[in-house]
């Protein structure tokens, strides 16, 4: 794996940091594109965004540091400042409260924000996913004798295994499940179902793909057999299936308000 692409003196460029860049702007790029073409402002959807994306990433480190309290109080700096242990799930949660306090500000309709998100989250997903198995950024699986099975000796995060052991992994697995997911809806979302369909469906999809993963990952177990993960995506799962339920998918014109 390379997580150093490169160093200039002091300067050092990591392929999580560009990639995790490049998520965001393919994933807002989609996002923008798809709230112009509901007839809303292609830039102020690129302003709002980037708030949403650094509320993203406090979120994201936020949980990473609850996740580990005891190395936080060894060396907070360094585990508030390392540019890794980053959390997908608080990166949502952050990025979702960021969402509905600016929504207000800029005059835009939440319903709408999610619905033209769900397409940039999980290929912006997929790619991040891609930074964490380049970077070996600690989310790899259990150990594997597949073909395609990897050893992370460069990783990022400390690789403690011998020589000659490999494993699932599991970045990999996941980029796969929401490319999939994103090619998924974006066929779903040109039949022009009701606002709120689209984004529901990637909780479920994207909450199938993590539950499922989480099986053959190297996290803790939190509670009854499953992961904090785990459980974050079953209470997704169900919002997402909830909502669909009680406002079954139907056509709907571009820009129309949920009914």
């Amino acid at each position: 794996m390379y997580p150093v692409l490169f160093q200039i003196g002091p300067f050092t460029v990591y392929s999580f940091g560009v990639l995790m860049a490049i998520g965001f702007y393919v994933g807002a790029s989609v996002s923008a594109r798809d709230y112009e073409r509901r007839g809303g402002d292609r830039e102020r959807m690129w302003s709002f965004l980037v708030w949403v994306f650094i509320a993203g990433l406090a979120g994201s480190k936020i949980l990473s540091l609850a996740n580990d309290p005891a190395a936080f109080v060894r060396n907070p700096i360094q585990q508030t400042l390392s540019g890794s242990g980053f959390v997908w799930y608080g990166g949502l949660i952050g990025g979702f409260l960021a969402a509905w306090f600016l929504r207000r500000s800029y005059h835009m309709r939440f319903s709408l924000i999610l619905e033209c998100t769900a397409l940039g989250l999980a290929i912006g997903q997929a790619i991040g996913r891609i930074g964490c198995h380049v970077a070996g950024d600690g989310d790899w699986g259990t150990e594997s004798t597949l073909p395609w099975a990897v050893a992370y000796e460069k990783a990022i995060v400390g690789w403690d295994y011998p020589p000659g052991v490999r494993v699932h992994p599991t970045p990999l697995y996941e980029a796969i499940g929401y490319t999939l997911l994103f090619l998924a809806m974006l066929a779903i979302r040109r039949r022009g179902y009701r606002e709120g369909t689209v984004f529901c469906i990637y909780l479920l999809g994207s909450s199938t793909v993590r539950f499922f993963v989480e099986f053959i990952r190297i996290n803790p177990v939190a509670a009854m057999g499953l992961t904090q993960a785990q459980w974050i995506a079953i209470g997704l799962a169900l919002g997402g299936g909830i909502w669909l339920v009680m406002n079954p998918p139907v056509a709907a014109r571009v820009g129309e308000r949920p009914a």
